[in-house]
């Protein structure tokens, strides 16, 4: 676990559309990292909060279709 993971995934997620899409529809934080674990980027919570917060990003999503603000370029 770790927040390199968190930050390894919302680079691929920035540069990867369909990464970004798959993530983008997912309605928790919980499913978010169930999801990402699964894809191989182990970490946590805390960890998830700790990055978006020190990179000044919010988790929650909008538009249509649905997107996130998340993904670092």
């Amino acid at each position: 676990m770790s927040k390199p993971n968190v930050e390894k995934l919302l680079l691929a997620g920035g540069k990867d559309k369909v990464l970004r899409a798959k993530y983008n529809v997912i309605e928790t934080k919980d499913e978010f990292i169930r999801t990402a674990t699964a894809d191989g980027y182990d970490f946590t919570l805390e960890e998830l909060n700790e990055v978006l917060s020190v990179e000044g990003l919010e988790f929650e999503s909008s538009g249509n279709p649905r997107t996130r603000q998340i993904w670092l370029r």
